[in-house]
């Protein structure tokens, strides 16, 4: 690899960097979660789907079917009739549930506030308050 390409392949900021996908994949409304769910231990998908309200079975799907492909999450098949798949996180994943644990409890915590905040903005400011000056 030459120094040129070193230097995209780990910043973010650049628009070839993977780190980009990588991004997509775990951010966004039902990633993190997926892996807050599955952060105490593998579950059935009829757990996940259970667990996580709102989700549909077609949407879980392609987000574990991502999160496999990406080494987040182990898919296991058990030899039953029918089969049961049940998920669980991997070490990579295990090491990415613990920060998005701790903003899903932030959240939790400070939606009263941003509520609060969101709503003195929506009935505090007249139109011409929210234009933004340009500088």
């Amino acid at each position: 690899m030459e120094e040129s390409d070193a230097r995209w392949i780990s910043d973010t900021f650049h628009s070839n960097c993977p780190g980009r996908e990588v991004m997509e994949h775990v951010t966004g409304r039902w990633v993190p979660l997926i892996l807050a769910a599955l952060a105490p231990g593998p579950m059935r998908f009829f757990e996940l789907r259970e667990r996580i309200e709102g989700i549909s079975e077609k949407m879980l799907s392609a987000k574990l079917r991502t999160l496999v492909r990406d080494g987040l999450v182990e898919r296991t098949v058990e030899p039953t009739t029918p089969p049961q798949v049940s998920y669980q996180l991997t070490e990579l994943g295990r090491g990415l549930s613990r920060p998005f644990a701790q903003l899903v409890r932030w959240i939790s915590a400070h939606t009263p506030e941003i509520i609060e905040a969101q709503h003195r903005y929506d009935h505090g400011l007249n139109a011409t308050d929210q234009m933004i000056p340009n500088s």
